[in-house]
């Protein structure tokens, strides 16, 4: 099913004033705010998103309302295999949450003619991070296509560092168009 068809006839948009687009180096600052405000989100350095605004401003999308950066989302196509978009955060300040924000930067991102080739998302999501199984799942049925889940990093792999297991979603395939 198209990317395009299902998620133009199932969200819903509160605000006609929501500007989606790629982001930009100023952005970079804004963008750790927001990810630091959307727990249980990893918190990565402002330089961090500085470089995905630079390096990755193609398949990462910012969502501002009135300009301010309300929403975000990071990710790449996978170099290796260019049929996968792989998303590494969504952001959405709490205001605009139960909107289906997720889904539209979602969309954005897959119409981009960067990811023209993409017919499966992947991505890794946390135990206890609800709002992500949540949206994902309802991606997968909105698209009305199929996943499948697994293990992909587990508590060891992240040292030190006290962090619960991530596990793969891996969405398709669906169309683009």
């Amino acid at each position: 099913m198209s990317v395009g068809n299902t998620l133009k006839e199932r969200s819903v948009y509160k605000s006609d004033n929501l500007v989606l687009r790629k982001p930009r180096l100023e952005d970079g600052a804004k963008i750790h705010a927001l990810v630091k405000s959307c727990k249980p989100l990893d918190v990565n350095s402002v330089y961090t998103y500085l470089l995905l605004c630079q390096h990755f401003a193609d398949t990462c999308v910012v969502a501002e309302i009135h300009g301010k950066v309300v929403g975000f989302l990071s990710g790449y196509v996978l170099p290796l295999r260019q049929d996968v978009f792989f998303v590494w955060q969504i952001a959405v300040d709490e205001r605009w949450r139960g909107q289906s924000f997720g889904k539209r930067l979602l969309k954005d991102v897959l119409q981009r003619a960067f990811c023209k080739n993409c017919c499966f998302l992947e991505t890794t999501i946390t135990p206890s991070n609800n709002a992500s199984w949540s949206l994902f799942r309802s991606f997968v049925k909105d698209l009305a296509t199929s996943c499948e889940e697994c293990s992909c990093f587990s508590e060891g792999y992240f040292g030190q560092e006290r962090h619960e297991a991530e596990h793969l979603f891996r969405i398709g395939p669906f169309d683009v168009s």
